[in-house]
């Protein structure tokens, strides 16, 4: 069992200027999880939800500074007489970035590494990584480079390190925030797995539709407090429009309207021919002989994890010498240094592209407009920023932000920027609801703007609600490129496979 009783945490935080700047994680809050129950927590960013999760397994006191008061048991204890290492025995942790959580480059020692810190057998452990693999069906992720994986391919090897460990208690932040159709399908029989061996799981999550069989409780949580509280019963009772309103993501995507964005007859387009390019590994490559992405819509590209689509943006862009072909654009060849000077990409891990001491100069950083001074450009960069809600939090160090607003920051400096050709890799990864739809609105304007937008997604919402043509790929080729439309929308619907569980069908 789990107890949080009158739990307060305020994080101290100092502003790019020097100023501090405590902000409240959660207040007063009282929870009792029960053992085996499995408990979602949602809200939207900033809620609290994650902080929770922190003080569950530990992170917080010991790795996030702040005044904690309140007292929270576990299994009995009081955490505070605990040691992180008496938590890590009780309690395993999968958090929304995987590569947060990794010590080793080879993918099977980080299965073990958990396991190997608490000395258990290692023919145990050796036995539970085959189990592990066999039962996720992740064999072709044994034995393999970690930095060779894709996001979501990491985040399957973090759970099953976690289920190679077997602790009594989980906790999970945001696991299918970079996963595609399919491989949550594979989390969610994880998850299914634990709740029937009596694990305690705890999941801060915005995307529901998974869980929606799972879930003994759901608290939704709002400035740190508990806003609802749905058992099993009422989760299921629970309609589109509700949900919708209290700012939550669809427990059924067959609900999800979809909403025909402007029409669009593209006159120009962004033509591949004989396009290729292999990392040393050989294992992932693209080769695409011929491919048209109109120009001045939004496309979005699709495909399991570890399909190419990141490979094939990366190269659209520029950022791969080594890509063989050729890529036209008005009618013009560019090589990868053209592509460069045309190309703005938002990272999937967007902790790579932060650079400034603040969320204002970083957006600032990527307007390039010799014409605007530095007035004019703070002031385009605070207009963009209160578009995407981050206007309080301007100053702040980016690094400082939350998952979410670390996402929004970057879009907002993509957004900004002056570059015809503006690249997404999952843009929507941590953001709630109401943030989804303030980017996919701003994602609309900039092709309003004329701006050609490629956006890599597993996001069904995301992509009913602002995209025009979609591009499916699979081992590294194009399967489909079509437009989205009335008519070709079930095509969609078929591949997500929505009526079994959101596995894809591959």
């Amino acid at each position: 069992m789990i107890e949080f009783s009158n739990v307060t945490f305020i994080y101290n935080a100092t502003r790019a200027d020097g100023v501090k700047e405590d902000t409240a994680g959660v207040r007063d809050l009282n929870i009792t999880v029960n053992d085996g129950e499995f408990l979602v927590l949602t809200g939207g960013s900033g809620c609290g939800k994650t902080t929770v999760i922190r003080l569950i397994n530990g992170l917080i006191p010991y790795f996030y500074n702040g005044e904690l008061s309140g007292k929270i048991n576990l299994e009995n204890r009081d955490m505070r007489e605990m040691s992180i290492y008496d938590i890590s025995e009780k309690v395993g942790s999968v958090f929304q970035n995987p590569k947060s959580q990794f010590f080793n480059v080879n993918t099977t020692d980080e299965m073990a590494f958990a396991a190997e810190n608490q000395s258990r057998d290692p023919q145990e452990i050796k036995t539970m990584i085959g189990t592990t693999a066999d039962s996720l069906k992740i064999e072709s992720l044994l034995n393999r480079n970690i930095f060779d994986l894709s996001g979501g391919e990491k985040q399957l090897v973090a759970c099953a390190g976690i289920n190679v460990l077997s602790p009594n208690i989980i906790v999970l932040d945001e696991p299918s925030s970079n996963l595609d159709h399919r491989a949550i399908g594979k989390l969610t029989d994880m998850l299914k797995l634990w709740k029937k061996q009596g694990k305690t799981i705890i999941i801060a999550e915005h995307r529901l539709f998974y869980l929606k069989d799972l879930a003994d409780r759901m608290l939704v949580m709002e400035e740190g407090k508990i806003k609802k509280e749905f058992d099993a019963d009422a989760i299921n009772r629970l309609k589109y429009e509700e949900l919708d309103g209290l700012g939550l993501r669809p427990l059924v995507l067959e609900d999800i309207p979809f909403e025909k964005t402007e029409e669009t007859t593209p006159e120009k387009f962004v033509e591949l021919k004989d396009f290729s390019f292999s990392y040393k590994d050989k294992l992932h490559s693209i080769d695409i002989p011929n491919l048209s992405i109109p120009a001045k819509c939004i496309t979005a590209v699709i495909g399991h994890n570890g399909a190419g689509k990141s490979t094939l943006v990366r190269n659209i862009c520029g950022l791969e010498k080594r890509c063989k072909g050729l890529l036209t654009y008005n009618g013009k060849s560019m090589k990868y240094k053209e592509r460069l000077h045309s190309c703005y990409m938002i990272m999937q891990d967007v902790n790579h592209q932060l650079f400034t001491e603040s969320v204002a100069d970083e957006v600032m950083l990527s307007i390039t407009c010799k014409k605007m001074n530095e007035e004019e450009k703070r002031k385009k960069a605070e207009n963009i920023l209160r578009d995407l809600d981050l206007g309080d939090v301007t100053e702040a160090h980016p690094m400082a932000l939350s998952g979410g607003q670390k996402q929004r920051t970057a879009i907002a400096s993509g957004i900004a920027s002056d570059k015809p050709i503006i690249i997404f890799d999952e843009p929507t990864s941590g953001l709630d609801l109401c943030h989804m739809k303030q980017v996919a609105d701003r994602i609309k304007e900039l092709k309003r703007f004329g701006k050609t937008v490629l956006i890599v997604t597993h996001d069904y919402e995301f992509i009913l609600r602002c995209c025009d043509h979609i591009i499916r790929m699979e081992r590294g080729k194009i399967k489909e490129s079509y437009d989205l439309n009335e008519k070709t929308v079930n095509k969609l619907r078929d591949y997500i496979n929505i009526n079994d569980g959101g596995k894809e069908n591959v």
